[in-house]
């Protein structure tokens, strides 16, 4: 039968199609199909008009097009590759701020931005991670002081107010552990997920414990409980005793040998907060740790203050796989303001600190501390 005569009786049939109801419309296409031998769904879609040859485009009209795009990619970018569940809470943070840097946006694409889905930013953002894309030795000697007076313990479950604190050392020594060189220094806490990092000469007790004095300076909260692995680093008398004298003595607790998910919540940080700044090459100059320490003060502001995270409030076992649920994601200055545990004179302090900053102009900082030391890296090589 020719094209024109199937051309004929769809142009008859699809008023009709269109026109009934549901249960007339199965009849009129069961005669449809029975008649030209057509797979029911591309009959439906002939019907319905949404086919090439029935003309018109295939599916719903684009919501989202160029516009949001370059948006969400320079954010994604600057913010350091985030989830898409963590950039949709970020963009009613950053579009102020984005707008600042980049002019303003129209009216409709900042509404589609503020409503758009986490799936919907998948699928624009999809080409620009495959275009962007998304280890090195453990320097942990265990300690052998102390290992009777401090307590393991394996779960932070049950924390409920901020200073509560996990500790991990990163060793710069590249692909070897011998001789001097570079140590980072990280504390996160366990209910917020504030985080701050410090570099120090090797892990002697002294530097380790000056850059601990540092960082309690810049945390927004009092340390209530400190809780790191087994190494040397922590696990001796200086610091036993610098935690242990104190009007409120702090709580000094270990994880279980060889069980990194013990301090799970400082070890992810490891990567986002070190490697992701400083690569895994080896640092032996010791005048690039002031410079590394302004750089991790930048990044701190930059991650406390504009990078929300995720926390995990249920974990389930289902057959052989755990099921996992997430809270809403939110930046752990966020999570301070909300905790009944920091009073008002805290909170206040903490708004001022961010109404005066920028993270477009944070980040610039940051690029340039980072290629200052890179460079110098490289002339030392």
């Amino acid at each position: 039968m020719s094209s024109e005569t199937r051309q004929e009786c769809l142009e008859k049939t699809r008023p009709r199609y269109q026109g009934a109801g549901r249960k007339y419309k199965k009849i009129i296409l069961d005669e449809f199909c029975a008649t030209w031998g057509y797979n029911r769904k591309y009959a439906i879609d002939l019907l319905n008009g949404k086919t090439a040859e029935g003309g018109g485009r295939r599916g719903r009209p684009a919501r989202y097009g160029h516009k949001e795009h370059s948006v969400l990619e320079r954010i994604w970018l600057i913010a350091t590759r985030p989830c898409s569940k963590r950039l949709k809470a970020m963009l009613m943070t950053w579009l102020p701020f984005y707008e600042q840097e980049h002019g303003r946006l129209d009216l409709t694409t900042r509404q589609n931005l503020l409503r758009i889905s986490k799936n919907s930013i998948d699928r624009l953002l999809k080409p620009t991670r495959k275009r962007y894309g998304t280890h090195g030795r453990c320097g942990t000697r265990p300690g052998t002081q102390l290992l009777h007076q401090i307590p393991i313990k394996t779960s932070h479950w049950n924390i409920c107010e901020p200073g509560f604190m996990q500790a991990d050392t990163v060793a710069h020594g590249g692909l070897s552990m011998e001789g001097d060189f570079v140590h980072s220094l990280t504390f996160t806490d366990i209910l917020s997920g504030w985080t701050e990092n410090r570099a120090t000469w090797n892990k002697g007790a002294d530097g380790v414990l000056s850059q601990i004095e540092d960082i309690e300076q810049e945390l927004p909260f009092v340390i209530r409980g400190f809780h790191s692995d087994n190494g040397s680093e922590f696990m001796n008398h200086h610091l036993y005793r610098y935690y242990a004298k104190r009007r409120e003595p702090v709580s000094m607790t270990r994880g279980r040998p060889r069980h990194g998910n013990d301090s799970a919540h400082v070890e992810q940080k490891n990567w986002s907060h070190v490697r992701l700044l400083l690569g895994y090459q080896r640092i032996e100059d010791q005048k690039l740790i002031p410079i590394i320490n302004d750089l991790y003060r930048a990044w701190a502001l930059f991650n406390n203050f504009f990078c929300p995270n995720l926390k995990l409030i249920e974990k389930t076992k289902v057959g052989s796989r755990y099921q996992k649920k997430y809270d809403t994601p939110k930046t752990p200055y966020q999570r301070l303001m909300d905790s009944e545990h920091i009073n008002e004179v805290q909170k206040t302090h903490l708004t001022e600190r961010f109404c005066n900053m920028n993270p477009f102009k944070l980040k610039k900082q940051i690029d340039y501390k980072q290629r200052q030391i890179l460079n110098s890296l490289r002339s030392g090589d």
